[in-house]
């Protein structure tokens, strides 16, 4: 009939490379509300980033398939809506994903196990063993004894001991289960306690970081860096770059700058092991991690070598708008041959940065503090000292590149001039 509004489906849309679900974070609307084009509907919640679902058409939300808390492949049905349907505010509550099902599945009726044959009943032990059974017997470790017979005059079968077998293994399926539940009886909550689900993005970090510990041979060098002339630097042009280039000059631009001169020297830092092979990448993909409302992200300034400092500046000023809104896109967070880390913003005067698999590299930035210092001619200046910490991966890099390495960027941070002229 011409106007009747029309049933579209909500699914979930293509989540990236390699991400196959999604978390139903938050429905944006509710059943019976008007939505226009465009729309953000529904948020889901990857292991790397969320991802807004928007509406395909106007219309008004009729149906909600996935609860808030619900795991959902790509191309799952989210929804429903009425393509020109005119919505209301009234609106049902969403519902959210209880743990329902998984109870349904433990409670589930378990497998019987297999009925041994009628009219069985106990071997002979005085009748020998056909070749066929003493075979099985033998293999399996079994006693002929406990096995019913259903042969002549009590004669153990091949068929006996086979479904002897069958029932042993439907019996120990049927076990496994609780067995595996078993962990999950941990200690009673505390009333004064709160217990709350670990977000996909937060699980995923949690794996990402035990796997770098597990796989990777970790080790840390550290040393100092003079901040004197980079704050020189930013207090002499500070103005006129925000001018010109609508950013401000922060250190991070410094640090990118320095690494890459590093990583050209070292290029062993920049590399990554795949399998028993070393791949070496002639590119320089910086991640900057950056902390966001879920935790810690890390979006990715590809080809800084190519860079200016302030399309690094710019860059990285708009990742962190976006990791504070939730807004930083998959591609954003994908790859990266290095990464630099910044404790420092965060009042962190010294620590070990854990490295971001499969880079074999990660450098760790930390609070500026005015320290006593010697200088060459033997006086004693209080100066802007930061710790830096490389974390490596000591089956691919030496310590000498390592330790190398380090005061290469170092060097760089003490006299940016070397920077610009590439020295």
């Amino acid at each position: 009939m011409e106007g009747t509004p029309m049933a579209t489906d909500i699914t979930v849309p293509a989540l990236g490379e390699s991400v196959s679900e999604a978390t139903v974070a938050k429905w944006l609307k509710k059943v019976g509300e008007a939505i226009a084009a465009d729309e953000p509907l529904v948020e889901l919640e990857t292991d790397k980033v969320t991802v807004e679902v928007n509406a395909p058409t106007a219309g008004a939300l009729t149906e909600i398939v996935a609860a808030e808390g619900s795991e959902v492949a790509v191309g799952a049905l989210l929804g429903r809506l009425e393509a020109g349907a005119s919505g209301t505010t009234a609106a049902t509550p969403v519902p959210k994903a209880e743990a329902a099902p998984k109870a349904e599945v433990a409670s589930a009726p378990e497998p019987a196990a297999a009925p041994a044959p009628a009219g069985t009943g106990t071997a002979n032990p005085d009748l020998p063993l056909s070749p066929a059974v003493r075979k099985l017997v033998a293999e399996n470790s079994l006693d002929p004894a406990t096995i019913p017979a259903s042969g002549k005059d009590g004669r153990l079968t091949k068929d006996d001991v086979l479904g002897h077998l069958q029932r042993a293994k439907a019996g120990a399926a049927s076990a496994a289960p609780a067995t595996a539940a078993a962990p999950a009886a941990s200690r009673a909550d505390d009333p004064r306690e709160e217990r709350v689900p670990m977000s996909r993005l937060r699980r995923r970090i949690a794996e990402r970081l035990k796997q770098a510990q597990d796989d990777a041979a970790m080790l840390t060098t550290f040393n100092e860096v003079d901040m004197t002339a980079i704050l020189d630097v930013r207090a002499r042009y500070r103005d006129a770059f925000e001018k010109r280039h609508g950013v401000r000059l922060g250190f991070m631009s410094f640090f990118v700058k320095a690494a890459v001169a590093a990583l050209r020297e070292f290029p062993t830092v920049n590399a990554e092991i795949d399998g028993t092979d070393i791949v070496y990448k002639n590119y320089y993909d910086i991640g900057v991690a950056v902390g966001g409302p879920q935790g810690l992200v890390v979006p990715v300034v590809r080809d800084c070598d190519t860079k200016s400092f302030a399309e690094i500046e710019v860059e990285i000023a708009g990742f962190g708008r976006k990791a504070r809104d939730g807004k930083l896109t998959m591609e954003e967070m994908t790859g990266g041959t290095f990464t630099i880390s910044n404790g420092g913003v965060y009042g962190s005067l010294m620590s070990t940065p854990i490295l971001n698999p499969p880079q074999s590299g990660i450098l760790g930035m930390h609070k500026t503090m005015p320290r006593p210092m010697v200088m060459p001619d033997g006086s004693i200046q209080a100066r802007p000292m930061m710790y830096l910490a490389l974390s490596y991966d000591h089956r691919l890099v030496d310590g000498k590149e390592a330790v190398s390495s380090l005061v290469r960027i170092k060097e760089g941070i003490e006299d940016p001039q070397r920077l610009l002229l590439d020295t």
